[in-house]
């Protein structure tokens, strides 16, 4: 017990071996944050506006879109604010916040990935049937699923890491709050902590990756049944942009999670973090923009419209 201190904040260690790029680093960041923001809103803007865009694939994809812009503002307005002070502090208070609104949108995004591959399965090896299988009611119930699960994992979470013990060296090797940082600086017993981390995890994480390629496996299969060549690359075209944001996302965060731990280096560790929590949801946008043609045709209606203005009364 002699360890323990009486402070009540962490100090955020993830990029402060970087001293004499603070300022450009905030630059960066800066840049990438707004990029995400008017990416993201841009893209729901086009979604909301176009009516041949209000259809299950799109619904999904809006939610990745309001998804991507909380996740970013979890944690890059903090880091914004601590490149440009020299003591980079935050409160118990606001670290367990910051912990449980990342842990929730990072689920999410694992199982909305998962949905939105679902979504392309049933589309592509069932398109008959489609729309009834995938009704309002079922996307409904697929995207609320996917919040309140990843809400509840992160409530359990966070609440069991906030009541552990933490040592004299409240200096967490991350650049914002997270649940495994925060364990290891921990003097209380964490077994079961890292017990409940791990099978999450494998829920989230390898549970979502699996069910997203055994759906890319008959995704596939069905292609190959296509006749023409030309069908099955207008067929996979559908699918091109999510397999791209499921690549960068998940091997970004296998290459994060998997690798030995003899391998980690806190200024790896904190780059690697960087791209699949800030650079990842600044992508996202800019790939579903660029190749898919209706998203892309619905921005240049939207874009052309606000440039004509209202049209003339009378």
């Amino acid at each position: 017990m002699s360890n323990l201190t009486s402070r009540n904040d962490f100090i955020l260690m993830g990029l402060s071996s970087l001293p004499h790029l603070q300022i450009p680093l905030f630059v960066v960041f800066f840049n990438m944050y707004l990029m995400t923001w008017i990416g993201n809103v841009s893209l729901l803007s086009a979604i909301r506006s176009d009516v041949r865009l209000h259809t299950p694939m799109y619904f999904f994809l809006g939610n990745l879109s309001i998804l991507d812009i909380w996740y970013t503002t979890t944690t890059v307005p903090q880091m914004l604010i601590h490149f440009l002070r020299d003591r980079k502090a935050i409160s118990f208070n606001r670290c367990f916040i910051q912990m449980f609104f990342f842990t929730f949108f990072g689920s999410t995004e694992c199982a909305l990935l998962a949905v939105m591959a679902y979504d392309r399965y049933v589309a592509i090896c069932y398109p008959l049937r489609y729309f009834t299988i995938m009704g309002k009611a079922a996307c409904i119930s697929l995207a609320s699923g996917s919040w309140a699960s990843a809400c509840t994992h992160s409530l359990v979470q966070t609440s069991l890491a906030s009541q552990l013990t933490y040592c004299a060296s409240h200096d967490v090797e991350h650049f914002f709050c997270e649940v495994q940082p925060l364990l290891k600086i921990s003097c209380s017993d964490t077994r079961v902590n890292n017990i409940l981390l791990t099978l999450a995890s494998w829920a989230f994480g390898i549970g979502s990756l699996l069910f997203t390629l055994i759906s890319y496996i008959f995704i596939i299969i069905a292609i190959m049944r296509i006749p023409s060549a030309e069908g099955r690359c207008k067929t996979f075209s559908t699918c091109t942009s999510h397999i791209t944001v499921v690549t960068l996302f998940y091997g970004t965060a296998i290459f994060m999670y998997m690798k030995p731990s003899s391998n980690h280096s806190q200024r790896q560790d904190s780059l690697i973090s960087a791209v699949y929590s800030v650079v990842i949801p600044m992508l996202n946008p800019i790939i579903y923009s660029l190749r898919n043609q209706d998203v892309k045709g619905a921005l240049k209606r939207m874009i052309k419209r606000n440039l004509q203005g209202p049209p003339l009364k009378g």
